[in-house]
């Protein structure tokens, strides 16, 4: 999880937006995130072996699906409010692939199973908490950038963050296929 990362990537997203909706998709992307990091702390190697999904099945989903916005981001999609469906981007992308992705979940789920005593445990449940507060807090307060930038700025940073999403779908999904390759090749 990376709160200044998400900081242009949450601004391209919602840069139409006013104030109080942008703060509302802060809210609702962190909540969205940290129940799902919560949900997968508590039951997700469970929840994994229970579909019978591997690690990078989970990556090369997410970075579908990142990769999918990106274009859109690029392209100039997310800005018409003709091409908006009726889902809410603080939920997808943001909430989730996004804050709660492939990597923060496999993360968690790891720093769990390393968890020993009730002093690890709490400590885990502190770091996402954490990490979640400074998210939450990085977006919320965006909206100063976004009076220094205007609506210019923003659409050139709409592009921008279409670009970097771009990479970090294509990184997540080379990692998948490098999982897979290194998976039958070790049976």
């Amino acid at each position: 999880m990376d709160p200044p990362g998400i900081v242009p990537i949450f601004l391209a997203l919602t840069g139409a937006m006013d104030a109080k909706a942008r703060h509302k998709a802060a809210f609702q992307a962190t909540v969205l995130s940290l129940g799902v990091i919560t949900l997968f702390a508590v039951a997700g190697q469970q929840i994994i072996a229970y579909l019978g999904i591997e690690l990078p099945a989970l990556q090369a989903a997410g970075g579908l699906l990142l990769l999918l916005v990106a274009l859109e981001l690029l392209t100039g999609k997310a800005d018409d409010p003709t091409q908006q469906g009726t889902s809410n981007i603080a939920l997808v992308p943001l909430g989730t692939p996004l804050l709660a992705g492939p990597g923060a979940i496999v993360a968690v789920i790891l720093f769990v199973q390393q968890a020993d005593r009730p002093a690890s445990y709490a400590a885990v449940a502190g770091a996402i908490l954490g990490v979640h507060v400074v998210i939450y807090l990085v977006m919320r307060y965006s909206s100063v950038i976004v009076r220094l930038i205007k609506r210019g700025g923003i659409e050139v940073l709409t592009r921008i963050a279409g670009l970097l999403l771009a990479a970090i779908a294509v990184q997540l999904i080379a990692e998948a296929v490098a999982g897979y390759v290194e998976f039958f090749l070790a049976n």
